[in-house]
């Protein structure tokens, strides 16, 4: 799996964000909407909001270090018993709905991660599980093997990017993950 500077307090305040701007508070769409909101960050700006990789999963494409996080609060993980910092953000209504238990705090967010992430909000937050799965299945997921990582080429090229630029992108972020 390719190395990624996530940015594990940036993703936390990013699902309290979407969190509070959607009323089914779901894993999938909540994955979906960091998806989207990271494409066109990507795109836009260069990097993505939470620096997560992406696996190409049988619903869509799924945010790997963001997913860890979800399993230990809600207990699915080894290391569960080392999420209490993680619990203080949000719990589990039941396996598949967060419940937060406060706002984000905006300080971690840029102007430019808020922008991304209402625009993948509003794509998203009237949509169906089906529909999202079905709208996350696009040209990056298909090009990747089912449960490994998705290239952050084939994400640039999905969000309409060219060749060049794709290029750039790529081995500037893998630049940037060799000094980690």
């Amino acid at each position: 799996m390719p190395r990624s500077i996530f940015r594990k307090d940036v993703a936390l305040q990013a699902i309290l964000y979407i969190a509070q701007n959607i009323e089914r508070k779901d894993i999938h769409k909540i994955c979906k909407i960091l998806y989207f909101a990271d494409r066109e960050h990507l795109s836009k700006y260069g990097r993505s909001i939470t620096g997560d990789v992406y696996i190409a999963m049988a619903y869509g494409p799924v945010p790997s270090k963001v997913e860890d996080i979800f399993k230990a609060v809600r207990g699915d993980s080894y290391f569960s018993d080392c999420a209490s910092d993680l619990k203080e953000y949000f719990d589990f209504k039941n396996r598949y709905i967060i419940e937060p238990k406060k706002k984000a705090d905006l300080d971690y967010l840029s102007g430019t991660d808020i922008e991304c992430l209402d625009n993948a909000i509003a794509l998203c937050k009237d949509m169906t599980f089906s529909q999202l799965t079905d709208l996350s299945h696009d040209l990056a997921w298909n090009n990747t093997k089912k449960d490994r990582a998705i290239s952050v080429k084939d994400i640039l090229r999905e969000a309409g990017d060219d060749e060049e630029y794709a290029e750039y992108i790529s081995s500037k972020l893998k630049m940037e993950t060799s000094f980690i």
